[in-house]
């Protein structure tokens, strides 16, 4: 059996406040392959913070520690700022939130999406464009040479999602960090943007973290789930097999969501005083 792509163990962020430290995450662990792996959880459960701690994104007055957190052999925790720029992006990439926050407004899509590219790799003009072009095409853009030419504030919301993917994937990472990737697009948006992530990570052999807080979302494109509540894992459990998790909090969570036939006179709401937090199954 291969070595797992990313070995987290006992990782721990923490920030301080006015009464004392405070962990955001507890002390997770869990493994990913080349496979999809799903973190899910409501805001604040911290999903994006574990995120953000796998490529080293989490500044002072934050604390990352860890018993072991290894990328391919690597250990994370014991490489430098230089290496870590050399690894992100070039191995590892994040697709953000909203792309009007992750684009540049004074550079072109092209620019942008080749910037990705020849900060890890030098390669002539002409092939640069090619690439630019095909991963713009990829991600299933009509007409990439007039889009590649277009400014940020020129593209629909969808579009710049698109953009972002196209980005992130150019280098060719080996993981792809997928942070709420379709929150700010509609929903008629969001099934295609998640079908290119699906196809380009599928086709491509990548290992995928997609942090969601939409469990139907995540049962579909991943293979595996964690569940995290208050900075810790609960429960884990194969996509397939989310209706029968047995945590009293992820029940509540499926419990919560409305139904296309929904007869039910009012949602559910958790009852947190049902259940402790602590490791799953």
């Amino acid at each position: 059996m291969s070595a797992p792509l990313l070995e987290v163990d006992g990782l721990t962020v923490t920030f301080p406040t006015a009464r004392g430290p405070v962990d955001v995450v507890k002390g997770i662990s869990f493994t990913l392959g080349r496979e999809r792996l799903g973190i899910v959880g409501e805001s604040g459960s911290g999903k994006s913070m574990t995120g953000r701690s796998i490529l080293r994104l989490i500044r002072k007055p934050g604390k990352v520690t860890a018993r072991r957190m290894t990328f391919d052999g690597m250990d994370l925790l014991r490489r430098s700022e230089r290496q870590m720029r050399d690894l992100r992006g070039a191995r590892i990439s994040m697709v953000m939130q909203d792309p009007k926050f992750s684009l540049n407004p004074v550079m072109t899509v092209g620019e942008q999406i080749a910037e990705a590219l020849v900060t890890h790799k030098k390669l002539p003009r002409r092939e640069l464009k090619e690439r630019v072009l095909a991963m713009l095409e990829a991600v299933r853009i009509n007409d990439p040479a007039r889009v590649a030419g277009l400014y940020p504030h020129e593209v629909s919301g969808g579009m710049g999602q698109r953009i972002m993917i196209a980005m992130m994937l150019i280098p060719e990472p080996d993981l792809l960090i997928a942070d709420e990737p379709t929150s700010a697009l509609d929903v008629s948006v969001q099934a295609q943007v998640l079908d290119i992530i699906d196809d380009l990570v599928t086709g491509k052999g990548m290992g995928l973290i997609l942090i969601s807080h939409d469990l139907n979302l995540v049962s579909r494109y991943c293979d595996r789930i964690l569940v995290m509540n208050s900075g810790e894992i609960v429960e884990q459990c194969k996509a397939s097999d989310l209706h029968n998790a047995q945590h009293p909090y992820t029940r509540g969570l499926i419990a919560a969501m409305p139904r296309m036939n929904e007869d039910r006179d009012e949602l559910p709401v958790l009852d947190r005083s049902t259940w402790t937090t602590g490791a799953g199954t």
